[in-house]
């Protein structure tokens, strides 16, 4: 493994375009395309991996290519739309038994529960298949890492699921930022209104048939085998650790996103939370996050300070800045975030939509700065998709990379991976120090233990409260140690 800062060419290439806006930033796309090993007109060969729900939708974004394979755990909730849409494409409930038997892929798009993200990308990039990979990236932060470098080694076209990446509005803020025009950024807060699934459980002790369509081993995966509930399955998975990353996990990519790019973040030096309950097996209602980075390298107009991020979740909100009008919306109405300058604010909603000065009136006689990046079309309604497709027709020497490729998505996958660590370690009592290269916690001791809520009870007698609140004492080290990499299950390859 190796431990080299890969968002280094990335800070490299935005200090480049800072200089020059040469090269990408006039090309259209299907004058790069042509640059490319397969002419645009070529038709790339995708299997869908995860088909239920947003894989759907991202295949429906790729119609024009050939749709080759769709592989899902749950042939019934596939069937709603996936199987019925492309009824030519071979079927499959294990990504292994199609990586195996299908030869003719070009490329994959993988949208699973978190814990089946790496697995699946990492056996397709070893075969030089391209691959689009939902968001979080993967469920850990080794994970994170290690597709990073296999996309780099492989020389494959990759994008992560956030496509409020490929949009105008993270162009801007980076834009705005970089010109100076709220001087040296400090402070950031963040925010979604998730979690809107079930979350601060106990796992379930009813053990429920497991339906004909569905292929439970497939989807427990490398996690620990459980018995089957519905209750995990579909999309409430996202509230359990082994198979979820949260509020966190789900939104964090899109709304720290712009603060990631904007900001030129790379390891964070410290983090640290609060929370709600949450259980051994279930992630907390609600949580606040603090992350503490180190100041950055300088841009020709504007100074990269050391700043701190902080990001709220399950209806908390960080403090309304002064120039918010009474009654005028913070973000939108799934959360945002704002960047507090030494010269002024910016803010904007999820998926770094629409963002402004605050107040907002500045807007009316602001001198937007010459842009540095090529815009993608429709970056949200299917554009995000388009410009993987493009890099897949390209090839490795001349490809202009996907805006939300590996080598960026990896790293900032890290830092939300990183904030899932601290809640589940928040016990401690302490800021946890992180040495980003190592992957690992420079203060967590030998003797140090963990707390962790296994059961609540709650009952009146005599009309008092009763609670009953089980914790379970666990060694910080070693669990701090497989959160960071997971163990997978045996059978299931260890990366």
């Amino acid at each position: 493994m190796k431990t080299e800062n890969s968002s280094f060419s990335r800070r490299s290439f935005i200090k480049t375009a800072t200089s020059s806006l040469a090269g990408i930033t006039i090309l259209p796309s299907n004058v790069i395309a042509g640059l490319g090993h397969r002419p645009p007109s070529d038709k790339l060969n995708i299997a869908g991996i995860g088909i239920g729900g947003m894989g759907y939708r991202n295949l429906k974004n790729m119609e024009l290519e050939n749709i080759v394979a769709l592989c899902d755990v749950d042939a019934e909730y596939a069937n709603r739309n996936s199987l019925r849409e492309w009824p030519l494409a071979a079927r499959y409930s294990d990504y292994r038994e199609m990586f195996d038997h299908q030869k003719d892929i070009d490329a994959v798009v993988i949208a699973t529960p978190d814990h089946t993200h790496a697995l699946p990308a990492m056996l397709a990039m070893r075969q030089g298949i391209h691959v689009y990979l939902q968001k979080p990236l993967a469920h850990s932060v080794y994970e994170s890492r290690v597709l990073a470098e296999t996309a780099k080694r492989y020389g494959v076209a990759t994008q992560m699921g956030n496509q409020g990446n490929s949009g105008d509005g993270i162009r801007d803020i980076c834009e705005w930022i970089w010109a100076g025009k709220i001087g040296e950024v400090t402070h950031v807060d963040a925010w979604t209104n998730r979690p809107i699934w079930p979350q601060g459980l106990e796992r379930p002790s009813k053990e429920m048939r497991i339906p004909k369509t569905l292929n439970w081993d497939a989807f427990i995966g490398p996690a620990k085998m459980r018995p089957y509930n519905e209750i995990y399955h579909p999309w409430n998975w996202r509230g359990w650790w082994d198979f979820g990353t949260g509020a966190l996990g789900d939104m964090a990519c899109h709304i720290l996103d712009p603060v990631f790019k904007a900001l030129m973040l790379e390891y964070p030096d410290s983090v640290q939370a609060s929370s709600t309950n949450f259980t051994t097996d279930s992630a907390p209602n609600a949580q606040t996050i603090y992350y503490e980075f180190p100041a950055r390298d300088n841009l020709p107009k504007v100074a990269m300070p050391a700043v701190t991020v902080n990001w709220y979740d399950g209806g908390l909100m960080p403090p309304r800045p002064d120039e918010l009008k009474e009654g005028e919306e913070m973000g939108d109405r799934d959360g945002g975030c704002i960047f507090y300058g030494t010269k002024g604010k910016i803010m904007c909603g999820t998926y770094a939509l629409n963002p402004r000065l605050l107040p907002t009136s500045e807007m009316a006689h602001f001198e937007k700065p010459m842009r540095q990046f090529r815009r993608i079309p429709d970056a949200m309604t299917g554009g995000h998709e388009k410009d993987w497709i493009r890099a897949c027709k390209e090839s490795r020497d001349n490809r202009v990379e996907a805006s939300s490729n590996f080598g960026y998505a990896g790293p900032l996958n890290e830092m939300v991976m990183l904030g899932v660590l601290a809640v589940r370690l928040q016990s401690l009592g302490r800021k946890l120090k992180w040495e980003g290269a190592t992957m690992q916690f420079t203060n967590i001791m030998p003797d140090d233990k963990l707390s962790i809520l296994r059961k609540s009870d709650f009952e009146v007698i005599a009309g008092d409260p009763r609670f009953n609140n089980q914790y379970l004492e666990l060694p910080a080290q070693p669990m701090a140690e497989e959160w960071i990499r997971h163990t997978y299950r045996k059978g299931w390859e260890q990366i």
